[in-house]
């Protein structure tokens, strides 16, 4: 297997994966993680070995800043890139942020179709194609002649060809190694979409690698994505889960498995992914995000591998082949049968938690033993979904600002809860009741109560979901909460995310709000390091 290179063009049998999770994944509404969230998840894209793992938009914000220079400090195997509007400002952040990478990569963008120019941007077609050699030049100049310089014409599937042809060469000449097609709002369909990416490719040569970015609005991302690698595109900018604006980007799982599992469309194209590091992938993100994967989701989604029709059941039981086009085990899943009791020890546990694909050693992994062996005190089996609950919630580091020391609550049939909680803030306890509609209404109630002399503000619930980790009565129930703050200030005006995970759902239901209090708190105290809202430019990204 060859792998692919990071000068001009890529030899010939390999396609670059190029992971936007962090920047265009981020971009969903409600999506945005903290500085250490965003570090975790890169760490597992270069375990995953994708090629290029876009750390994010450096402009945008402190925070986001901060997280990129550290991604690309750390990572080691995999390219490190920034995204940069065309715009003065903007490039000069992102090289900052990306110098001290192993591989820097860096993304310029301009949107090329009329619509865009005319109504989001007021230029012209000579304005655009001026600036983007310009930063493109910038680029090259600032990071010398190894270095990834890749230019994006935003919207290019609703450009004239001919312009858009015209914007590429110019780019070309001024020294970007990747020429990416954004589909920026999902509008082609895969003949059309292969036709344009062959008149690039034909531009291109070998003096530049094409690369696709395709959005997920018709459903036919994954669809132009590989119609586009069959034109001759050689970069494919992706998502884990498809996470991105709007209906998302093109599934990274379901691009590489396709390359993998049809090879006599793909002759001799692969990519160096670690496809067993897939699942891992898709359940920490999902986890940090918020956003459930839907069951019927193709590779990753809990029913992927399932059969249920006695029909299919015997075919599966006989041969798996006759249902099932790729083994669980080549995503990342297992069969394992190891379980964890009170009487498991450390050894049995990360064996266990290394085939759920999981590596957890010193620290971390005396956490969730002490974890896991006291849930296996309240409960008769401790679940892979068990566990995988508590792990990913040991990943997110925040800050805490406010503590929890006790809590209590009542209820009666007909009447109002009562909830009482004991905090400790600002090096004090601080007490607060209240009366709610319901136990968990009670003691958000109370949390309110406690803080707000204290903080001048206090979270204000914006949705709030359940979800048993695993079957039984005495399942656990993980609680997933969305806060902003109640004060009306517009650079906090995007939300942040809580998780809670206990036997006793009231208790997932208070641990939830408290991280997001303590989140929210953080970026009151300006600690970009600890919080990152989405981050929000003020036009679309590619």
């Amino acid at each position: 297997m060859s792998s692919p290179t990071y000068g001009p063009g890529v030899p010939e049998g390999s396609v670059r994966i190029f992971d936007t999770t962090l920047r265009d994944g981020e971009q969903a509404p409600g999506a945005g993680l903290t500085v250490a969230e965003k570090i975790q998840v890169a760490r597992q894209l270069a375990r995953l070995k994708v090629d290029v793992i876009e750390a994010g938009f450096p402009a945008a914000s402190p925070g986001d800043f901060e997280a990129v220079r550290r991604i690309a400090e750390e990572t080691r195997g995999s390219a490190v890139a920034a995204l940069a509007r065309c715009k003065d400002g903007d490039p000069q952040r992102a090289v900052e942020a990306i110098g001290v990478a192993e591989r820097p990569h860096l993304h310029v963008f301009i949107a090329t179709s009329d619509i865009h120019l005319k109504h989001k941007l007021r230029i012209d077609r000579d304005q655009a194609l001026a600036e983007a050699v310009r930063w493109v030049r910038y680029g090259r100049e600032k990071l010398g002649r190894d270095a990834e310089v890749e230019f994006s014409a935003e919207d290019a599937s609703r450009t004239d060809p001919d312009f858009l042809l015209q914007v590429y060469a110019a780019v070309l000449e001024a020294g970007a190694s990747t020429l990416n097609i954004p589909d920026t709002v999902g509008y082609a369909i895969p003949s059309e979409f292969g036709s344009l990416v062959s008149r690039v490719t034909a531009l291109a040569g070998d003096e530049a690698v094409v690369s696709v970015h395709c959005h997920n609005d018709l459903g036919l991302a994954t669809a132009n994505t590989l119609a586009a690698v069959q034109a001759g595109a050689r970069q494919v900018e992706v998502t884990v889960n498809g996470l991105g604006e709007r209906a998302g980007n093109a599934s990274l799982e379901e691009v590489v498995m396709a390359l993998r599992t049809r090879p006599t469309q793909f002759p001799t194209l692969v990519s160096r992914v670690a496809t067993e590091q897939i699942t891992p992938a898709s359940r920490l993100v999902s986890h940090l995000t918020g956003f459930s994967i839907q069951p019927n989701k193709a590779v990753v989604g809990a029913n992927a591998f399932a059969h249920e029709s006695g029909i299919h059941q015997d075919g599966v039981i006989k041969n798996p082949l006759t249902y099932e086009i790729m083994t669980p085990q080549s995503v990342g899943l297992t069969g394992s049968q190891l379980t964890i009791g009170k009487l498991s020890g450390r050894k049995g546990l990360q064996k266990k938690l290394r085939d759920l694909g999981y590596h957890v050693e010193g620290p971390e992994l005396d956490l969730v033993y002490r974890e896991a062996i006291a849930l296996a005190d309240r409960k008769k089996d401790v679940t892979d979904a068990d566990l995988i609950a508590i792990v990913e919630q040991q990943v997110a580091e925040v800050p805490e600002t406010v503590g929890l020391v006790d809590w209590e609550v009542s209820s009666a049939k007909g009447g109002e809860s009562r909830g009482h909680v004991t905090l400790t803030l600002a090096g004090s306890e601080r007490h607060g009741s209240s009366r709610g509609n319901g136990p968990v209404d009670a003691l958000y109630g109370a949390v309110d109560a406690a803080i707000e002399p204290v903080l001048a503000w206090h979270p204000v619930l914006m949705s709030y979901e359940i979800r048993a980790v695993s079957g039984g009565e005495d399942a656990q129930g993980q609680v997933v909460v969305r806060c902003r703050r109640s004060i009306d200030d517009a650079s906090y005006a995007d939300s942040v995310t809580g998780h809670g995970l206990s036997t006793n759902i009231v208790e997932a239901s208070l641990g939830a709000y408290l991280v997001a209090t303590n989140k929210l708190h953080a970026m009151e105290l300006g600690d970009t390091t600890s919080v990152i809202p989405a981050p929000r430019p003020d036009e679309e990204l590619p």
